[in-house]
Protein backbone atom coordinates (compact mmCIF):
# COMPACT_ATOMS: atom_id res chain seq x y z
CA UNK A 1 0.00 0.00 0.00
CA UNK A 2 1.53 3.43 -0.56
CA UNK A 3 2.53 4.92 2.17
CA UNK A 4 0.84 8.43 3.67
CA UNK A 5 2.70 11.20 4.84
CA UNK A 6 2.45 13.43 8.02
CA UNK A 7 3.93 16.52 8.89
CA UNK A 8 4.31 17.67 12.64
CA UNK A 9 3.46 21.67 12.73
CA UNK A 10 2.92 22.53 16.04
CA UNK A 11 4.31 23.69 19.22
CA UNK A 12 5.36 26.68 20.54
CA UNK A 13 8.86 27.24 19.14
CA UNK A 14 9.58 29.57 22.10
CA UNK A 15 13.52 29.07 21.34
CA UNK A 16 12.79 31.58 18.86
CA UNK A 17 11.88 34.50 20.74
CA UNK A 18 9.39 37.08 19.49
CA UNK A 19 9.06 35.27 15.87
CA UNK A 20 6.76 32.71 16.83
CA UNK A 21 3.89 35.19 18.91
CA UNK A 22 2.94 36.60 15.45
CA UNK A 23 4.05 33.74 13.09
CA UNK A 24 3.66 29.46 13.58
CA UNK A 25 7.31 28.88 13.36
CA UNK A 26 7.09 26.72 10.04
CA UNK A 27 5.54 29.94 8.37
CA UNK A 28 8.55 31.85 9.38
CA UNK A 29 11.53 32.09 6.31
CA UNK A 30 14.15 29.81 5.00
CA UNK A 31 15.98 30.74 2.02
CA UNK A 32 13.42 31.82 -0.44
CA UNK A 33 10.49 29.69 0.89
CA UNK A 34 8.53 29.33 4.18
CA UNK A 35 10.35 26.79 6.49
CA UNK A 36 7.12 24.54 5.81
CA UNK A 37 7.37 23.95 1.69
CA UNK A 38 10.44 21.66 2.29
CA UNK A 39 8.57 19.01 4.36
CA UNK A 40 6.33 19.35 1.90
CA UNK A 41 8.41 19.45 -1.25
CA UNK A 42 10.59 16.16 0.54
CA UNK A 43 6.85 13.84 0.83
CA UNK A 44 6.14 15.10 -2.95
CA UNK A 45 9.44 14.13 -4.14
CA UNK A 46 9.08 10.57 -2.71
CA UNK A 47 6.11 10.03 -4.35
CA UNK A 48 3.51 10.68 -1.39
CA UNK A 49 0.52 12.84 -2.41
CA UNK A 50 -2.19 12.22 0.54
CA UNK A 51 0.05 14.18 3.36
CA UNK A 52 -1.81 15.10 6.88
CA UNK A 53 -0.32 18.38 8.45
CA UNK A 54 -0.82 18.53 12.34
CA UNK A 55 -0.44 22.32 13.63
CA UNK A 56 -0.73 24.01 16.31
CA UNK A 57 -4.02 25.87 17.25
CA UNK A 58 -2.46 29.51 17.43
CA UNK A 59 -1.54 30.27 14.10
CA UNK A 60 -3.79 27.67 12.18
CA UNK A 61 -5.62 30.29 10.04
CA UNK A 62 -2.34 31.12 8.43
CA UNK A 63 -1.14 27.78 7.44
CA UNK A 64 -4.29 26.93 5.57
CA UNK A 65 -4.27 30.40 4.15
CA UNK A 66 -1.08 29.64 2.89
CA UNK A 67 -0.99 25.84 1.72
CA UNK A 68 -4.99 25.57 1.06
CA UNK A 69 -5.22 22.13 -0.62
CA UNK A 70 -1.66 21.16 -0.75
CA UNK A 71 -1.42 23.01 -4.70
CA UNK A 72 0.51 25.62 -4.70
CA UNK A 73 2.00 27.55 -8.34
CA UNK A 74 4.71 30.10 -7.68
CA UNK A 75 3.94 33.62 -7.98
CA UNK A 76 4.29 35.21 -11.15
CA UNK A 77 3.92 31.51 -12.94
CA UNK A 78 6.20 28.65 -13.90
CA UNK A 79 6.25 24.91 -12.29
CA UNK A 80 3.68 24.33 -9.26
CA UNK A 81 6.08 24.23 -6.12
CA UNK A 82 3.56 21.82 -4.60
CA UNK A 83 1.33 19.48 -5.52
CA UNK A 84 0.19 17.12 -2.70
CA UNK A 85 -3.35 16.68 -1.21
CA UNK A 86 -3.58 18.58 2.30
CA UNK A 87 -5.55 17.16 5.37
CA UNK A 88 -5.19 19.04 8.60
CA UNK A 89 -5.93 18.79 11.56
CA UNK A 90 -5.32 21.13 15.04
CA UNK A 91 -3.48 19.69 18.05
CA UNK A 92 -5.10 21.67 20.99
CA UNK A 93 -2.30 21.14 23.37
CA UNK A 94 1.36 20.25 23.02
CA UNK A 95 1.49 16.17 23.88
CA UNK A 96 4.53 14.98 22.04
CA UNK A 97 5.38 13.83 18.58
CA UNK A 98 4.29 10.66 19.64
CA UNK A 99 0.77 11.90 20.45
CA UNK A 100 0.69 13.54 16.95
CA UNK A 101 1.81 10.46 15.01
CA UNK A 102 -1.06 9.28 17.02
CA UNK A 103 -3.36 11.44 15.28
CA UNK A 104 -3.21 10.42 12.02
CA UNK A 105 -5.09 7.15 12.89
CA UNK A 106 -7.94 7.86 10.67
CA UNK A 107 -6.03 9.39 8.04
CA UNK A 108 -3.43 6.43 7.53
CA UNK A 109 -6.79 4.27 6.75
CA UNK A 110 -3.92 0.96 7.27
CA UNK A 111 -1.46 2.89 5.32
CA UNK A 112 2.27 2.99 6.20
CA UNK A 113 3.19 6.34 7.21
CA UNK A 114 6.29 8.75 6.73
CA UNK A 115 6.47 11.54 9.51
CA UNK A 116 8.44 14.72 8.67
CA UNK A 117 9.37 17.33 11.59
CA UNK A 118 8.12 20.32 9.93
CA UNK A 119 11.48 22.60 11.00
CA UNK A 120 13.52 19.70 9.74
CA UNK A 121 15.78 20.38 6.39
CA UNK A 122 17.84 18.31 4.20
CA UNK A 123 20.12 18.75 1.45
CA UNK A 124 18.68 15.35 -0.24
CA UNK A 125 14.99 14.81 -0.35
CA UNK A 126 16.31 11.16 1.13
CA UNK A 127 13.74 9.73 -2.00
CA UNK A 128 15.49 6.63 -2.95
CA UNK A 129 15.72 5.30 0.90
CA UNK A 130 12.05 6.42 1.78
CA UNK A 131 11.46 4.67 -1.70
CA UNK A 132 13.11 1.34 -0.56
CA UNK A 133 11.65 1.34 2.50
CA UNK A 134 7.77 1.54 1.24
CA UNK A 135 7.92 -1.17 -1.09
CA UNK A 136 7.58 -3.40 1.83
CA UNK A 137 6.80 -0.94 4.43
CA UNK A 138 6.33 -3.71 7.48
CA UNK A 139 9.67 -2.22 9.46
CA UNK A 140 10.19 0.70 11.07
CA UNK A 141 12.94 3.32 9.47
CA UNK A 142 14.39 6.14 11.45
CA UNK A 143 16.83 8.31 9.86
CA UNK A 144 20.13 9.25 11.40
CA UNK A 145 23.18 11.99 11.33
CA UNK A 146 26.69 11.88 12.47
CA UNK A 147 27.03 14.57 14.58
CA UNK A 148 29.72 16.49 16.99
CA UNK A 149 27.71 16.68 19.94
CA UNK A 150 25.75 13.68 20.49
CA UNK A 151 25.45 14.54 24.10
CA UNK A 152 22.41 16.71 23.25
CA UNK A 153 20.58 14.17 20.63
CA UNK A 154 18.69 11.30 21.02
CA UNK A 155 21.30 8.82 19.52
CA UNK A 156 21.38 4.92 18.48
CA UNK A 157 22.80 2.66 20.44
CA UNK A 158 24.05 -0.50 18.36
CA UNK A 159 24.91 -4.43 18.51
CA UNK A 160 27.97 -5.65 17.69
CA UNK A 161 26.44 -6.72 14.30
CA UNK A 162 25.30 -3.45 13.74
CA UNK A 163 21.81 -3.58 14.25
CA UNK A 164 19.81 -1.19 16.18
CA UNK A 165 19.04 -2.02 19.91
CA UNK A 166 18.27 0.98 21.69
CA UNK A 167 17.58 4.84 21.19
CA UNK A 168 19.66 6.33 24.49
CA UNK A 169 17.69 10.25 24.52
CA UNK A 170 20.53 12.41 25.70
CA UNK A 171 22.81 10.70 28.21
CA UNK A 172 23.32 11.27 31.42
CA UNK A 173 20.79 13.98 31.38
CA UNK A 174 17.41 11.77 30.21
CA UNK A 175 18.70 8.49 30.23
CA UNK A 176 20.60 7.66 32.74
CA UNK A 177 21.15 4.50 31.73
CA UNK A 178 24.28 6.10 30.10
CA UNK A 179 26.76 8.10 31.46
CA UNK A 180 28.33 9.21 27.65
CA UNK A 181 26.61 8.37 24.23
CA UNK A 182 26.62 5.46 22.84
CA UNK A 183 27.31 6.56 19.50
CA UNK A 184 27.31 9.54 17.44
CA UNK A 185 24.34 8.63 15.00
CA UNK A 186 21.42 10.98 16.11
CA UNK A 187 18.47 10.75 15.46
CA UNK A 188 16.86 13.47 12.93
CA UNK A 189 13.23 14.26 12.16
CA UNK A 190 12.17 11.66 9.56
CA UNK A 191 10.36 8.75 10.34
CA UNK A 192 8.88 5.35 8.65
CA UNK A 193 6.47 3.82 10.57
CA UNK A 194 4.17 0.37 9.81
CA UNK A 195 0.23 0.67 10.00
CA UNK A 196 0.62 -1.26 13.59
CA UNK A 197 2.81 2.14 14.81
CA UNK A 198 -0.72 3.58 16.33
CA UNK A 199 -1.32 0.44 18.72
CA UNK A 200 2.38 1.11 19.65
CA UNK A 201 1.37 4.66 20.70
CA UNK A 202 -1.56 3.11 22.43
CA UNK A 203 0.01 1.13 24.85
CA UNK A 204 2.61 4.34 25.94
CA UNK A 205 3.01 6.32 29.60
CA UNK A 206 3.76 10.19 29.25
CA UNK A 207 7.18 10.71 30.13
CA UNK A 208 8.27 12.96 33.14
CA UNK A 209 7.16 15.86 31.09
CA UNK A 210 3.44 14.52 30.09
CA UNK A 211 4.19 14.06 26.71
CA UNK A 212 4.21 10.99 24.68
CA UNK A 213 7.64 10.42 23.19
CA UNK A 214 8.72 9.58 19.78
CA UNK A 215 11.71 7.79 21.38
CA UNK A 216 9.64 5.11 22.88
CA UNK A 217 8.06 4.27 19.74
CA UNK A 218 11.27 3.60 18.35
CA UNK A 219 12.36 1.89 21.49
CA UNK A 220 9.37 -0.86 21.16
CA UNK A 221 10.75 -1.35 17.34
CA UNK A 222 14.24 -1.49 18.21
CA UNK A 223 13.09 -4.11 20.98
CA UNK A 224 11.57 -6.39 18.51
CA UNK A 225 14.26 -6.12 15.84
CA UNK A 226 12.14 -4.24 13.62
CA UNK A 227 13.69 -0.78 13.43
CA UNK A 228 16.17 0.00 11.06
CA UNK A 229 18.59 2.89 10.80
CA UNK A 230 19.59 4.79 7.23
CA UNK A 231 22.43 7.64 7.47
CA UNK A 232 21.11 11.01 6.34
CA UNK A 233 22.63 12.04 2.90
CA UNK A 234 23.97 15.16 2.65
CA UNK A 235 23.78 18.03 5.25
CA UNK A 236 20.26 18.29 7.88
CA UNK A 237 19.14 21.19 10.12
CA UNK A 238 16.93 21.42 12.79
CA UNK A 239 15.87 25.17 11.75
CA UNK A 240 14.08 25.90 15.32
CA UNK A 241 17.39 26.52 17.41
CA UNK A 242 17.84 30.29 16.74
CA UNK A 243 16.70 33.10 14.56
CA UNK A 244 19.67 33.29 13.44
CA UNK A 245 20.16 30.10 12.87
CA UNK A 246 17.67 30.65 9.96
CA UNK A 247 19.36 32.93 8.08
CA UNK A 248 22.27 30.98 8.53
CA UNK A 249 20.26 27.74 6.95
CA UNK A 250 19.03 29.85 4.29
CA UNK A 251 22.41 30.98 3.26
CA UNK A 252 23.13 26.89 2.95
CA UNK A 253 20.51 26.40 0.68
CA UNK A 254 21.11 29.04 -1.63
CA UNK A 255 24.56 28.02 -2.06
CA UNK A 256 23.56 23.98 -1.96
CA UNK A 257 20.03 23.88 -2.60
CA UNK A 258 17.64 21.67 -0.73
CA UNK A 259 15.49 18.59 -1.05
CA UNK A 260 17.84 17.58 -4.27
Amino acid sequence: MQPKGLICAGGEATRLGELTRVSNKHLLPVGSWPMIYYPLQLLQLAGIRDVLLVTGKGHAGQMIDLLGDGRLAPRGGGDPILEVDLTYKVQTEPGGIAQVVGMARDFAAGAPLVVVLGDNIFEFAQSAALGEWAEDGKLARIFVKDVEDPENFGVVLYSEGGAVTDIVEKAGVVDMRFDAPPSSHAVVGLYCYPPDVFDVITRLEPSSRGELEITDVNRHYAAEGRLEAREVEGWWEDAGKHWQHLADIGRRIDETGANK
